[in-house]
């Protein structure tokens, strides 16, 4: 076998790289052609003109027009001449969770880097949010992308302005794993200005897209985009997002899908968190840090840190010390009758008591009457009725 023919794409993959070329991503009309027929006969069907159902003559003759334009060996030879690979279904690097969008599943993936995109996709979380983010959104992506990193997980992303390029950027000052999903194709970076940014993930983790090599993208496709996001990963975490943001789309699918969604909460007057907050008023999750999102999506044992504020002297007492404590009042000395009302016990009681918070600095005597030091006084104390 010489060189050339080793190197040559088998039949099926040559007819979804096609498909992906006369296919909109997300078509779930031609997704069930896909699971009825196979990829082989959708494509002969379209060369030959053999009318498929459920489309309307304009959509076959525009589908049509496209197969006619079609070079799937030039696109397959371009995309392996600039370092890109095509992955479909069945193939041992196919993420079989992408098999849970039915008939919206992508015919193909065009993946570039050098890692196992299914490997990857095991172990991932989505960090998506608004592009015109402020700089907490950024600091929050950054910081909680970091974090995951950290932890082993992989950060997926859109790539785009804003919530997507801190994830991405804090998943990459970690030394970490993280996947950039566009809407065009792989081997022509959007938006222009994140070339630089989309060429290093291309170089440290992956870049994949649905469409073939020099698609541009529209509004639509970064819309269809988004349910791949969702589908990859095991939950995605929402971080500033207006009501009519698109990353919801993307924690919706999530929600569909069965995937854990997340949201990082903003200020209540922030107009950037209104979308976020409506999610967390339904069944996404609050998480603040890499920790929590882990606690969520990880395996069992995988626990975030109790979260408790600083640990004060007063907490170490024992309850009976503490309710004596809380029976002086914050200012001028009371008698031990009085100390022993206030904290429902005898006076004998009252008096150990007193002398055990004497020796911890707690209270001092003065004459017959017992009171705070400066140290109860500045330190937190708790509500108490005095008989």
């Amino acid at each position: 076998m010489t060189a050339p023919e080793a190197a040559a794409p088998d039949p099926e993959c040559l007819e979804r790289v096609f498909l992906c070329r006369v296919l909109e991503p997300g078509d779930v009309v031609a997704g069930r052609w896909l699971r009825e027929h196979g990829a082989e006969e959708v494509a002969r069907r379209l060369r030959a003109d053999l009318r498929l159902p459920g489309v309307t003559d304009r959509r076959w003759a525009g589908l049509r027009a496209r197969a006619a334009r079609a070079e799937p060996v030039r696109d397959w030879e371009s995309a392996r001449a600039a370092g890109v690979r095509f992955v479909w279904p069945r193939t041992p690097e196919w993420p079989a969770q992408l098999d849970d969008l039915g008939d919206a599943r992508p015919v193909g993936l065009w993946v570039r880097g050098t890692p196992s995109l299914r490997v990857w996709a095991l172990r991932s979380v989505a960090v998506v949010g608004a592009r015109a983010c402020t700089e907490y959104g950024a600091h929050m992506a950054a910081t909680l992308s970091a974090g995951l990193a950290e932890r082993g997980w992989v950060v997926v992303s859109g790539g785009a302005y804003g919530v997507d390029g801190a994830a991405h950027r804090g998943a990459l000052g970690a030394g970490g794993a993280t996947v950039a999903v566009l809407a065009c194709g792989v081997d022509r970076p959007y938006p222009r200005g994140h070339t630089g940014l989309i060429t290093r993930i291309a170089e440290q983790g992956l870049v994949i897209g649905e469409l073939p090599p020099g698609e541009h993208p529209t509004p639509s496709r970064f819309l269809v985009r988004n349910r791949v996001i969702a589908a990859l990963t095991r939950g995605t975490v929402i971080v500033e997002a207006a009501h009519r943001s698109g990353s919801l789309v993307t924690a919706r699918a999530a929600q569909r899908l069965g995937r854990h969604t997340m949201g990082v909460p903003g200020p209540a007057t922030s107009g950037l968190s209104a979308g976020v907050h409506e999610l967390l008023r339904g069944e996404a999750v609050l998480v603040g840090d890499a920790a929590e999102v882990v606690e969520l999506v990880g395996d069992m044992g995988e626990l975030a840190p109790d979260r408790r504020g600083p640990v004060v002297p007063r907490d170490l007492l024992e309850p009976a010390a503490r309710r004596v404590l809380a029976a002086l009042p914050g200012q001028g000395a009371a008698s031990v009758d009085d100390v022993a009302c206030g904290a429902r016990t005898t006076e004998d009681e009252a008096v150990a008591r007193l002398y055990e918070l004497r020796s911890l600095g707690f209270v001092e005597r003065h004459g017959d009457g017992w009171k705070l030091t400066r140290q109860a006084v500045t330190a937190p104390r708790q509500d108490h009725r005095r008989c």
